[in-house]
C-alpha cells in the first residue's frame, strides 16, 4: 500500500475526481479478483463435499444416496460456525446489512479480516450445501476490500463510504456479469442515495471488475433463456397479479427467515455449534429437494426452461424458504439474494403454468413468468426495484420481457413494503435497535437511558402553596413548570407558567388560589430505564419542555427530572465518546 501513497497526486484537493477515480479502478479491480476466488473456493469446497462443483453440480446430488446429502451440512456448518464465532462474528449472516451499518454509522470501517473470514466461511458454508448466496457475501468482501484500502490510505468519511459502495458495485457486477446493475445496487440498497459525487467511482469499479470477471469466465449471461415475448396485453393483468403476489410472498420469506433465527437463539447450546443444527435440518430438506443446497442455479435454469412440474416448483418455495431459514437464521454465511431469484423462479413458474393452463390462448408458457418472478421476489425482498429490474435484464440479455418485469418488480416492492416497512436487509439492523434511514441521531438517542441524563435535584411545588409564592418561585427558577406534590411529597400533577400566568394578575386572586386549584393532573412521566429516544417522543406530544422522572415500582414517586437540555447535553457527549472511540480502536484493528 506505500506503492499506492506514492503514486497519488500529492495535491489531493485539487485532483479530487481524478484520486476517486484511480482508487475506484484499485478497488474495483480487487474486487473483480476477490470475486473470481470466492467462486473458486465454493466449486473447491462442492467438489469436496458431494464430488462435484461444476454445471452438473445438481445432476451430481440427485444420485448420490441419501447419507452423502445429509452429512456435509453438518460439517459444513459446525466449521462455519467456529470460524465466525473466534474469528470475525460480522461474517455470520448474509453480509449486506452489516455494510449498510458501517456506511451509515461508522463512515464506511470495516475490519479487515472479513474479507479473508467471510470468503472462507461463506464458501465452507454454500460449498457443503448451505442454501444461501454468493452475492451477499461478496457485497461484503468488496465493500471490505475498498473499506481496508481506504483505511490505508487514511481516506475521509465521505470518501471512505464511496469506496464501500465502488466495492459492493464490484461484487454484484463480478458475480453477475451485470455492470449497470452493480452500480444501482450500490447506489440504491448499500449508499441509498445517487449523488453525482459518487456515481462516477462507483461506474469505473463497476466496469474494472466486469472486465476482470469477463476476462477469466467469459461474457456470458448468468442464465441462459429462451426468448420469452409478451404474447397478448391481456397478460399484464396476470403479471400485475404475479407482482402482488411476489411482494407477499418477499414479506413471508423475510419473517420466516427472522423467526427462525429468533427460534435459534432460544436454543441453549454454544452459539458456534447451532450452524451444525441448521445444517442438519438442512440436510433433511436436501434428502427430498436437493435443488436447494447451494446458490440454487441449476434449479433455477430448470424452471426458466419449463424442466419441471407444476407441483415441484410449488413444493420448492416452501423448500427453498425454510432451507434458507434454517442456513441463515442458524448462524451461517452466505446471502439471500441468490434464493430470492430461486424462489421467485418457482413462484412465477408455479403461477404461470395455472394461468397457461387456464388461458393458453394469449398467455406465454410459464418459463416468462418464472423470469419476472425472479425480479419481483428480488424486489420484494429487498425492497430495490429498480436494482431487480436491471439485475434480471442483464442476467438474461433478454429485453423483450422489459415491460412486465417493470410492472412486477415495482408493484411487489410497493405492497412488500405496505405490508411490511422493513426490507429484508433492513429488518437485521431494526432487530438490533439501528434505523439508517433516521440516522445517527435516532440510534444514539436509543442506545442512552433516562438515567444517564436526568436531573436528580428536582425543584417541586407543593400543592398549597398560593400562586404569589408560586410566581415568585417561578422567576427566581431556570425551569417555567414545576412537578407538584401532595403533602407526603408524591406527585399529584404539574403547573406550568402558562397555566397561572392569566389568574395570577387578577387583582386579588395572588394571596387566595393555590396550586391545588389550576394543577394539571394527567402528568405525563417517564421511568429511568427508558430511552432518550422516547423521551424526546414524549416531550414533542404536547411540546413540553421537561418530563419528571418516577420511580419503576412506583410512578408517583420522583427520582429527577429530564429537560430538552438535559437529553441533547447528553446526546452530544455521547456522539463525541463515539467518533473518538471509533477513531482510536480502528487503530488497532487488522
Amino acid at each position: 500500500m506505500k506503492f499506492f501513497k506514492k503514486i497519488l497526486p500529492t495535491n489531493l484537493h485539487a485532483n479530487e475526481h481524478a484520486v476517486m477515480i484511480f482508487m475506484a479502478i484499485i478497488v474495483g479491480v480487487l474486487g473483480g479478483y476477490g470475486a473470481i476466488l470466492f467462486r473458486w473456493l465454493i466449486r473447491f469446497f462442492q467438489k469436496a463435499s458431494f464430488g462435484s462443483g461444476g454445471g452438473e453440480f445438481l445432476a451430481t446430488l440427485m444420485a448420490l444416496p441419501w447419507y452423502a446429502r445429509l452429512v456435509p451440512p453438518i460439517v459444513g456448518g459446525l466449521l462455519v460456525g467456529l470460524i465466525v464465532y473466534f474469528l470475525a462474528r460480522e461474517a455470520k449472516g448474509h453480509g449486506v446489512p452489516e455494510v449498510m451499518e458501517a456506511v451509515a454509522l461508522k463512515g464506511g470501517i470495516i475490519r479487515k479480516r472479513v474479507v479473508l473470514v467471510k470468503s472462507l466461511a461463506s464458501a465452507i458454508c454454500i460449498g457443503t450445501g448451505g442454501s444461501a448466496g454468493r452475492e451477499g457475501p461478496i457485497v461484503q468482501i468488496g465493500s471490505a476490500i475498498g473499506s481496508a484500502f481506504g483505511q490505508v490510505l487514511k481516506v475521509s468519511a465521505d470518501r471512505m463510504r464511496t469506496l464501500v459502495g465502488c466495492g459492493a458495485a464490484a461484487g454484484i457486477a463480478a458475480t453477475f456479469n451485470a455492470p449497470i446493475a452493480g452500480v444501482m445496487f450500490a447506489m440504491e440498497i448499500i449508499l441509498g442515495e445517487f449523488g453525482i459525487a459518487t456515481f462516477s467511482p462507483i461506474v469505473v469499479s463497476s466496469v474494472m471488475a466486469t472486465v476482470i470477471s469477463r476476462a477469466y469466465m467469459g461474457n456470458f449471461p448468468a442464465f441462459v433463456v429462451p426468448h420469452y415475448t409478451l404474447v397478448s396485453t391481456w397478460e399484464m393483468p396476470f403479471y400485475i397479479l404475479l407482482g402482488i403476489l411476489a411482494g407477499v410472498v418477499g414479506v413471508i420469506f423475510t419473517s420466516t427467515l427472522y423467526k427462525i433465527e429468533d427460534l435459534f437463539a432460544l436454543i441453549k447450546i454454544p452459539d458456534y455449534t447451532k450452524a451444525a443444527v441448521g445444517g442438519l435440518l438442512i440436510g433433511i430438506i436436501g434428502i427430498f429437494f436437493p435443488h436447494v443446497y447451494g446458490v440454487g442455479y441449476d434449479a433455477i435454469g430448470l424452471a426458466l426452461l419449463e424442466n419441471l412440474p407444476w407441483t415441484m416448483l410449488a413444493a420448492l418455495i416452501i423448500a427453498k424458504i425454510l432451507a434458507t431459514s434454517f442456513t441463515i437464521g442458524s448462524g451461517g454465511s452466505g446471502g439471500i439474494f441468490a434464493p430470492s431469484l430461486f424462489i421467485g423462479a418457482m413462484l412465477g413458474g408455479a403461477f404461470g403454468s395455472l394461468v397457461h393452463h387456464l388461458f393458453p390462448a394469449f398467455t406465454a408458457t410459464y418459463g416468462a413468468y418464472s423470469l419476472v418472478g425472479m425480479g419481483a421476489l428480488v424486489a420484494g425482498a429487498t425492497h430495490g426495484p429498480i436494482t431487480a429490474i436491471l439485475i434480471l435484464f442483464e442476467m438474461t440479455g433478454d429485453y423483450k420481457i422489459i415491460l412486465p418485469l417493470m410492472l412486477s418488480c415495482i408493484l411487489s416492492s410497493v405492497i412488500a413494503s405496505q405490508i411490511r416497512q422493513e426490507s429484508i436487509y433492513t429488518m437485521k439492523l431494526i432487530r438490533r435497535g439501528i434505523n439508517i434511514r433516521a440516522g445517527k441521531e435516532v440510534n444514539i438517542m436509543k442506545s442512552l437511558l433516562v438515567r444517564d441524563a436526568m436531573t436528580k435535584d428536582v425543584v417541586t411545588v407543593s400543592e398549597n402553596m398560593h400562586l404569589n409564592k408560586l410566581l415568585e418561585h417561578t422567576f427566581s427558577s431556570k425551569y417555567s413548570s414545576f412537578p407538584v406534590v401532595d403533602v407526603g411529597g408524591l406527585l399529584s400533577g404539574i403547573v406550568t407558567f402558562q397555566d397561572f400566568k392569566e389568574v395570577v394578575f387578577e387583582e386579588g386572586l395572588g394571596d387566595l388560589v393555590v396550586v391545588k386549584d389550576i394543577v394539571i393532573p394527567d402528568v405525563i412521566t417517564i421511568t429511568r430505564d427508558e430511552s432518550l429516544d422516547e423521551a424526546l417522543k414524549k416531550i414533542g406530544l404536547k411540546n413540553i419542555e421537561q418530563l419528571p422522572v418516577v420511580d419503576e415500582n412506583n410512578p408517583r414517586k420522583i427520582v429527577g427530572i429530564l429537560s430538552r437540555r438535559d437529553i441533547f447535553s447528553a446526546y452530544n457527549k455521547a456522539l463525541i465518546n463515539k467518533s473518538l472511540a471509533e477513531g482510536i480502536g480502528e487503530k488497532d484493528r487488522l
